[in-house]
């Protein structure tokens, strides 16, 4: 993940100095907001993976004397069957039709959508490891 965190901090970098330079020189707001929104989602991202190195250090992917053994096993859990994607996905359509026909079917499809996303986060807190 080191390489990774690198990589997304360049481009938060890039980002900033375009924004910086963007702003300062066109005094565009819209512009300049879209360049800073940027510039903060690489940096979250650069923080995640460097966070992620820190915890638990070289991946197999990143050592040059890895073999491919190294990497094998379980990753991680991946449930076999959930109801959630579909609710969120039900609960989304409604919102964006209330976006379009008026604020009573927007909170129908809020309240949907957010069962489904604390269905999904909340599916397997019980489950062991």
């Amino acid at each position: 993940m080191k390489v990774e965190a690198l990589l997304f901090g360049g481009v938060a970098l890039f980002f900033a100095a375009a924004a910086a330079l963007y702003g300062a020189w066109s005094g565009e707001p819209a512009g300049t907001a879209v360049l800073i929104v940027a510039f903060g989602m690489a940096a979250v991202v650069s923080f995640f993976c460097a966070v992620q190195y820190r915890r638990r250090g070289r991946r197999p992917q990143d050592r040059t004397d890895a073999e491919v053994a190294d990497a094998a096993g379980p990753l991680e859990f991946f449930p076999p069957h959930s109801p959630w994607p579909l609710v969120t996905a039900l609960g989304f359509s409604i919102a964006a039709l209330g976006v379009v026909y008026g604020l009573w079917l927007f909170l129908i499809g809020a309240g949907v959508l957010a069962r489904g996303v604390l269905g999904m986060v909340f599916q397997y807190a019980t489950r062991q490891d």
